[in-house]
């Protein structure tokens, strides 16, 4: 018995590190049968059939895992998203942070393609750069073009492991490609008919980036809150929770509850509008759920 880390999943197969070499593996009938799915990410133990191929007897325990895209063990995510085509979406954005937020992952921030806006489109993206950042994100500004803002992201990349997440067509493979070259990772362009991106990136897989491992995945447009319960959402927005502590009434949710001190704190513009605004389109949208048994 071996153990090694799966770097790559693709047509039924799991790619697992070892040291130096890569296994490929089949996994075990008993997962199917527990409805288990080994992860990109995961730890595992295999056993080998030579040197080359085996079969994944034992996954590891996971610290977190997210179910799209479908990865295990990380240490934070890159949230990427685009200053146009497609156009900047908050809303989305507020989307991945909760999910990411709920699951203890660090999530970083990046805007890419800045070097298609004027200077009037700047300044708009700029509020909210600023807000992210007033909240405690950390935010980058790039541009694949140019090579605007790359370097400073390589120290936030060292020594973790990154999942890099966001929609379609934003230039997730783009700046893959820039912080390296060798990869060489197929792009496309923005559908005009469809003002979306196609979908370049048809599998999870760890790449060597830097001093660390970044999951290139493939696009998506929304994201679900399948585990979260409403009760849970208030630690999913920093500021949300930091003025929650001063609530009149303790389990607040921040809804309609007398003596709220986050809608307080919303009318004053301590907290921005918008993002309460999307906290209860996120209240609504748990608590309307339907229930899974």
């Amino acid at each position: 018995m071996s153990e090694g880390k799966i770097i790559k999943a693709l047509s039924g197969f799991y790619y697992v590190l070892e040291g130096e070499n890569i296994i490929r593996c089949r996994g075990r009938g008993v997962f199917r049968k527990k409805n288990v799915t080994p992860l990109v990410g995961d730890y595992v133990v295999f056993q080998s059939e030579n040197e080359t191929e085996g079969y994944i007897m034992e996954i590891k325990p996971r610290k977190n895992e997210l179910i799209r895209p479908p990865i295990a063990n990380i240490d934070q995510a890159i949230l990427v998203f685009s200053a146009a085509r497609p156009d900047f979406s908050p809303l989305l954005l507020d989307r991945f942070l909760s999910v990411i937020e709920a699951n203890d992952i660090t999530p970083v921030i990046c805007i890419t393609k800045m070097d298609l806006l004027s200077e009037e489109e700047k300044k708009k993206i700029g509020w909210y750069i600023d807000g992210y950042q007033s909240i405690g994100y950390e935010v980058f500004q790039l541009s694949t073009k140019t090579g605007d803002g790359l370097k400073q992201l390589f120290p936030f990349i060292d020594g973790k492991i990154s999942v890099l997440a966001g929609q379609s067509g934003v230039g997730k493979s783009s700046l893959l490609n820039s912080l390296h070259p060798q990869l060489d990772i197929k792009t496309a362009d923005i559908s005009d008919h469809l003002g979306r991106g196609k979908h370049t990136t048809r599998h999870v897989e760890l790449l060597q980036i830097g001093g660390g491992l970044v999951a290139d995945t493939p696009g998506f447009s929304s994201l679900e809150f399948p585990e979260m319960e409403a009760e849970d959402l208030p630690f999913t927005f920093p500021e949300i929770e930091q003025y929650g502590e001063n609530c009149k009434f303790r389990g607040c949710l921040h809804i309609n509850e007398p003596g709220c001190a986050v809608k307080q704190a919303v009318e004053s513009g301590e907290i921005r509008q918008y993002r309460y605004d999307h906290y209860q389109d996120f209240y609504q949208e748990i608590k309307n759920r339907k229930p899974r048994y």
